[in-house]
């Protein structure tokens, strides 16, 4: 879990164990939402295109990479790139990005459409279309103290508010939300779209303070068909 039942009670949650166990996994749910982002190990599969480089650009910090596979469109038979033929970078390493980097030299003579009369690996590549799905392991190792707190919050104002109990500051969510004795918002927001009328990629927590700690976590990566 992102933070303790000692710190979901400091931050206001109270019921047996077990009940702030299920605020802190809904907390959770809407921490993962506003930063896009695992900030514990969690075994997905994701999508992304490959870019001209040859590079797969992933929606979430990549711990390790099981398989890469490529897909040239419907009807057709998916490809499993052999684990010799990419590398895998990560943001857990300062500077770097998340990523498959396929190989943009090289060859196998014993992998169709690779061989060094072929014209390699690059060969391969162009073979197949521009979306790859990779399976693996993504996410942070730990949730980072800031995290941590965040989550807290979050859930003692989930709990508040679900269970219609009011929420600190006497009807005025963190963040601003007021809501009634059931715990609906009953308050309009403003319009906080960029100039274009688009809306903004991160709407947040609910929670402003919570927003603020989880503010240096934001992934901006945009996500592809959900992933």
């Amino acid at each position: 879990m992102y933070c303790t039942v000692a710190q979901a009670r400091a931050a206001g949650c109270t019921g047996t164990d077990p009940e702030v166990i299920g605020w802190i996994l809904l907390a959770q749910q809407r921490v993962d939402a506003y930063c896009q982002q695992a900030f514990e190990p969690t075994d997905l599969i994701v999508a992304g295109e490959v870019g001209g480089d040859a590079r797969v650009l992933l929606p979430r910090r990549v711990r390790t990479v099981a398989t890469v596979t490529l897909s040239a469109g419907p009807g057709t038979t998916d490809y499993v790139v052999p684990a010799s033929a990419y590398r895998v970078t990560s943001t857990a390493v300062l500077g770097q990005v998340d990523a498959v980097q396929l190989a943009l030299c090289g060859y196998d003579d014993l992998v169709v459409g690779a061989e060094s009369y072929s014209g390699g690996w690059p060969n391969l590549w162009r073979r197949w279309g521009n979306t790859a799905s990779v399976a693996g392991s993504f996410g942070y190792e730990t949730p980072p103290p800031g995290v941590a707190l965040a989550t807290a919050q979050v859930a003692a104002w989930v709990q508040a508010v679900t269970t219609g109990q009011g929420t600190p500051g006497g009807g005025t969510a963190p963040g601003g939300l007021q809501v009634d004795d059931e715990g609906n918002n009953v308050v309009i927001q403003p319009d906080t779209g960029t100039e274009d009328g688009a809306a903004p990629p991160h709407s947040g927590t609910g929670v402003a303070t919570a927003d603020v700690l989880l503010a240096p976590y934001l992934n901006h990566y945009q996500l592809i068909g959900g992933a």
